[in-house]
């Protein structure tokens, strides 16, 4: 089934308002998942937070179990194997909601995201049946070993080696996997390796397996309530019915599971981002200095403006794509024999977006982590206050799933493969683009113009921008542009801009043709705020390749026909800031309406 909307597709089409999947269009049976998460982390989870953070392994396998008993670990397992088979907006809102309770919430995000999700997506029947319900429980708990001592963007580059016994009974597993998330307790493991030392593949591999052993804790910056270790693989048999998905097609698992982990990261990072932001403000209006709370000072309401601004952004980018995931991978069959093969492929349509929200994501709760400590002045930096460990954690987050450096080549990258491979038109749109760079320019007159015209305009302008720094890139480099990283990062920092732009600007639309420009008017604000000062990032962007890329007359022409498409008339980005920063102090929590 192809999806309604294709992977890729904003950077040349635009889409209506009645296409998007907001927050706001949480269904009842959402909202009751998202409370029962809330009360399970601050009624079962936050008064063990200290006992959690010393990294005590019973007490977080205990919780982890309590959370299966409430179902929070089977939203995405499918009904016949134990599970709740829910749709993917359920299953990012428990990832948003865990999110308070910081190192816990990522024992469980890993077990069941990439450790589970190989086995939902992937596994045989009989896999599914043996290893699912337990996960579903969380009766065990599961681990994803794909990093190595060598190897860790290049995951292609394992060391680990697997053999076919002579009798063809089991595959002997030989390496070490390092900095393996839920390794100290973990009875599930999902571990790559490569057959003959060239096959990549993945199999599953039980703790009670004789030869698998666990190192030492890591010593970490951040996330220290969580198990970090190495896995140590010494000529452990593993049962060839073990062997997940096809020899030699782990690559297939490994890439569209990291997809999935990719985008729910980026939902943990709305959750994280708006604790930060209820700290901040509660911070704020009760810190007295020169006679009245810091929240009355404008720099201080600046900050928590643009903290609320890019989390906003964040989380209309999140639930839109939750939106695309579930509406390709809602109808299959996980007993149907072509089940990983659909599964891949659907995983594989939406892969970019993935990346976009993880990279925008890790970099928002940055910001606002950062921002947070800030406003908190020299308590933010005193391991009292919360605000102190979502900064050390957050860091983290950057690295994780692909570092950001390697889903900045990605994002581009993955674009270019779609159209080669016929899938997106997008260099006829680059070569219509360029046809038109002559054209004069047309900006209307923003007072006459509809809600956000001018705001549309930009975006277009953005894309057009994409458009005629991608086709430069192309016919200038060929196949050698994946060489030229520095100018493929600035690609991807205009998809990702616009992404972000889009999903603004089409949440705050829904939000006041369904419930009323009254209701919308801090959506608007805020959409706008973003799409103006985005849009100086993408042009910067684009003139840094371009200038990378031309010399001479080209390049003046090029110069040239940026300002033409640039020129526009900025708003008063000041003014709407004071306005949102009034609502978030007032009401100490995030706020969109």
């Amino acid at each position: 089934m192809e999806p309604e909307v294709k992977g890729g597709s904003f950077v040349i089409d635009s889409i209506g308002w009645d296409r998007v999947v907001t927050p706001e269009d949480r269904t009842e049976e959402q909202a009751m998942i998202a409370e029962t998460t809330e009360q399970f982390i601050e009624n079962e989870v936050l008064p063990r937070d200290g006992e959690l953070e010393k990294l005590d392994y019973k007490l977080t396998v205990e919780l982890i179990r309590k959370a299966g008993e409430l179902g929070l670990l089977g939203v995405d397992v499918p009904e016949a194997y134990g599970g709740l088979g829910l749709d993917k907006v359920s299953s990012t809102l428990i990832a948003e909601k865990l999110a308070k309770g910081s190192s816990f919430a990522l024992s469980v995000g890993a077990h069941v995201g990439i450790g589970t999700l190989p086995i939902v997506f992937f596994g045989t029947p009989e896999q599914k049946r043996r290893y699912l319900p337990d996960l579903a429980a969380g009766t065990k708990i599961a681990a994803y070993c794909l990093t190595e001592p060598s190897s860790g963007s290049d995951a292609l580059g394992a060391k680990t080696t697997a053999k076919l016994s002579e009798d063809g009974s089991h595959y002997v597993l030989n390496g070490t996997k390092q900095f393996i998330t839920n390794a100290g307790f973990a009875d599930v493991f999902i571990v790559y390796a490569k057959i003959d030392g060239l096959q990549f593949t993945a199999f599953i591999v039980e703790r009670t397996m004789e030869g698998v052993s666990v190192g030492p804790e890591e010593k970490k910056m951040g996330i220290k309530g969580s198990s970090t270790c190495p896995l140590i693989l010494d000529e452990v048999r593993v049962p060839v019915g073990n062997l997940l998905g096809e020899p030699g097609r782990g690559h297939v698992i490994a890439f569209n599971i990291l997809n999935i982990g990719r985008f729910k990261l980026a939902a943990g990072c709305v959750g994280a981002a708006k604790e930060a932001i209820a700290l901040s403000a509660a911070y704020a209006n009760g810190r007295t200095q020169f006679g009245k709370p810091i929240s009355s000072f404008p720099l201080i309401g600046e900050k928590l403006a643009d903290m609320n601004i890019v989390t906003y952004v964040l989380e209309s980018m999140v639930y839109r794509t939750a939106g695309l995931v579930d509406s390709i991978l809602r109808d299959i069959d996980h007993n149907a024999t072509d089940a990983g093969v659909r599964s891949a492929k659907g995983i594989a349509e939406y892969a970019l977006e993935c990346s976009i929200n993880k990279v925008f994501g890790t970099e928002a709760l940055d910001f606002v982590a950062d921002e947070g400590v800030q406003i908190h002045g020299g308590y933010g930096f005193i391991q009292e206050y919360k605000i102190e460990r979502i900064y050390r954690d957050s860091r983290i987050n950057r690295i994780f799933e692909g570092t950001n450096e390697i889903n900045r080549l990605l994002i581009p990258g993955t674009l270019l493969k779609k159209a080669l491979k016929g899938e997106l038109p997008l260099m006829e749109k680059a070569q219509s683009v360029q046809e038109s760079m002559l054209e004069p320019s047309f900006r209307g007159s923003v007072e006459e113009e509809a809600p956000f015209a001018q705001e549309k305009r930009l975006l277009e302008t953005a894309k057009r921008l994409f458009l005629l720094v991608g086709g430069q890139a192309v016919q200038k480099y060929g196949v050698k542009l994946e060489d030229e990283q520095e100018v493929l990062a600035r690609l991807a920092d205009i998809m990702i801009r616009i992404y972000a732009m889009e999903s603004a600007l089409l949440r705050a639309e829904k939000i006041n043709a369904v419930s009323g420009p009254e209701r919308g008017a801090l959506a608007s604000a805020m959409a706008s705020v973003y799409a103006h000062e985005a849009f100086v990032a993408v042009e910067l962007a684009a003139r840094q390749a371009i200038a990378a890329m031309a010399a001479g007359d080209q390049l003046a022409l090029l110069l040239s026909v940026l300002r033409k498409w640039t020129r526009h008339t900025p708003c008063d980005t000041i003014a709407l800031k004071r306005r949102i920063a009034a609502k978030v102090i007032n009401a100490e929590r995030y706020v969109v309406t």
